[in-house]
This record gives structure tokens, sequence and C-alpha cells, in this order.
């Protein structure tokens, strides 16, 4: 996790991100709020015996709270990969570098596809389902096919590639909005997804998982946007924010509590409102 020095809605960021709004308060007060989300947040994932490395963001990154320019695997090695906003560039400290080199092996660093406008935002473009080695991939202004199918093949993924309309009519951002991948449950909203593809999605992910079915209008409160985790004793939980949660009905609640101790869920509407991402968007596993 990051915490932020700086936060508010990046105009870098909006033209592909139609979750995230204009500020309409001072950056100040911005911040201020946000730090504050971000605090109780990690409090309560540590409050639930996960293991959380934080480190402080750097000014001129108003999106360095979500640290999705990198992923780590089990093998020990970690990745850098392009994103398109060039202030989303620059969060590549560094310095965090180095610390994470200190657990990982760099073994592969994709900014220059930056130079060619061609990119592919890490866990938050490629959803993962690392057991089976599938990769889940909406494509966007920030997801590009190519070089999404080309990682697949040097990484020894299946890439399911698809498109989506979000309810501004444009395609979805990131695909860990639409989906998130967990042991033995799926949420997915299958509605976005273009008809073209969506047969092809439902298969694939009916194949290993059973399948939480998230409507439409639930991913304005980022129900898709959730993260298993597991705890010091092993035990799983189900991450997302307080607006998730509250946006799920019942039957879907009995579903995740059939695969999950429980829901950790944390109020982070200020982070919503003007980062248009949730609780996913602001963890990066560490395997």
């Amino acid at each position: 996790m990051i915490e932020p020095q700086e936060f508010f809605s990046n105009p870098q960021t909006a033209g592909s991100n139609h979750y995230q709004k204009d500020d309409d308060i001072s950056r100040d007060q911005i911040l201020k709020l946000a730090i504050n989300e971000f605090r109780d947040f990690r409090d309560i994932l540590v409050n639930h015996g996960v293991y959380i490395t934080t480190f402080k963001g750097d000014k001129g990154c108003p999106d360095h709270i979500f640290p999705n320019w990198f992923t780590t695997f089990s093998n020990k090695t970690m990745q850098i990969f392009p994103m398109k906003a060039e202030n989303r560039r620059l969060e590549k400290n560094q310095n965090m570098i180095d610390r994470l080199a200190r657990s990982y092996i760099l073994s592969a660093d994709l900014s220059f596809h930056e130079n060619n406008n061609t990119f592919l935002e890490s866990t938050s473009s490629m959803v993962f389902d690392r057991v089976n080695d599938i990769a889940y991939i909406a494509l966007s202004p920030r997801a590009n096919k190519e070089l999404a199918e080309k990682w697949c093949r040097d990484n020894n993924f299946e890439p399911i590639v698809f498109e989506t309309t979000s309810h501004s009519g444009e395609p979805i951002y990131h695909t860990d909005v639409l989906m998130y991948v967990g042991t033995s449950l799926i949420g997915i909203c299958l509605d976005v997804i273009n008809e073209k593809y969506r047969e092809l999605v439902e298969d694939k992910v009916c194949q290993h998982h059973e399948i939480l079915k998230i409507e439409k209008d639930q991913l304005l409160s980022f129900c898709g946007n959730s993260l298993e985790v597991k705890n010091k004793e092993d035990y799983l939980y189900l991450v997302m924010s307080d607006a998730a949660k509250n946006a799920l009905n019942d039957e879907q609640i009995q579903t995740i509590h059939r695969h999950y101790k429980g829901i950790i869920s944390s109020d982070i509407r200020t982070i919503e409102k003007y980062g248009g991402g949730s609780a996913r968007c602001m963890l990066s596993e560490l395997f």
C-alpha cells in the first residue's frame, strides 16, 4: 500500500476513467480526507491479521495510492508495466523498486512500451487466475491487445481478451473494476462485456470457480473492485469498500460467506470519488 503525498482527481486519467469525479473541494481537503481513509483501511487490514507493507508516495503523483505499476509472482520475481498517464509513470519510484528488489528479482521492465503509446497496466489491466494460469483482459486505452497477448505468451498465461461497455458508453478502463478472481469464487459483471465475447468469458470463468454475478449498477459502487487476501492464520477474506459491501444483496453476501471467513471493508468514499478506484486498486499483492 502507498500512502499519498498528493491526491486529487487526476486530469491525465479522467479521459479513460469514467468513475472518477472532478475536484469540488480544495486539494488540501481532499488529501487530508484521503490520508485518513487510507490509514483507517490499512489499520482494519492489520487488525484482521493481514500483513501490510506501506510506502510513502511522491508529490506529483496524484494516483500513487493505487500501486498498479508492478506485480509480483510466487516464484519471487516482479515485473514493471507501461502506464498511460505521464504522471503515473512517475510512480515508479526507484527507492520502492530497490526495496522490493530485496525480496523479488526484477524479471521484466516493460516501461519502454510507453514510448510507443502502448500500455498494459499490470494487475489492473489483467486479472489473474494464478492457479490456472489465465489472464482476463478487458481492452481499453490502458490495455493493448497485442502487448497483452505477447505478455501472456512470454509468461505462460492463457489470455481471455474481451471488450466492454461502461455506463458512459466507453470501454471500462481497468479489468479489475468489473471482476475479481479468488481461490474458489469469481465475482464478475457479465452484462458490461460486449455480447460478442460474453459467452467465451462466462464459459471460462465457470470452469474452475463458482460465479457471483455482479449487476451493472453495482459497478458504480465498485462491487467488482475486490481482492482475496489471506491473513497470518491462513484465513481467506474478501476485501472491498464499505460502498461495495453496502451495495451487495443478501444472496451475494451469503455466497461470499460460503467461500470466505468474512468480508473486510472500509469507508474510502473520498478515494473512490476523486480517484475512480476502490479497495483492490489500493492493494498490490506481495507473493
